[in-house]
């Protein structure tokens, strides 16, 4: 999964959202909402790590795979991960930010 593909997940979360309420949602289905992307997201992160793993098992035993392939793969996931790694560190500054703020 590439950044543009979790951005557009994430977005078109936002417009489905909006699509069908047409109001307010209860918070419930907010967080029914984001823990689908959540999850699915994660699901393509580990499929990434897991195809990246697998290609470079593969030219290490000698089978038919090009290291341009490998290459590719090892950075497609590498990418993935460092987005994910961004989103979380952000999902927690806002939290914090949210917690700071007094009521």
């Amino acid at each position: 999964m590439d950044i543009s593909a979790l951005s557009n997940s994430v977005s078109s979360i936002f417009v489905e959202n909006k699509a069908e309420t047409k109001g307010s949602i209860t918070p419930y289905e907010a967080q029914t909402s984001f823990a689908s992307v959540l999850k699915e997201s994660i699901s393509e992160i580990n499929t990434a790590q897991q195809a990246s793993g697998e290609m470079t098992q593969k030219l290490a035993l000698g089978h038919d795979v090009s290291l341009e392939d490998v290459m590719i793969t090892a950075q497609k996931a590498s990418i993935t991960l460092e987005a994910a790694i961004q989103f979380r560190n952000k999902a927690i500054e806002a939290y914090q930010e949210m917690m700071r703020i007094s009521m």
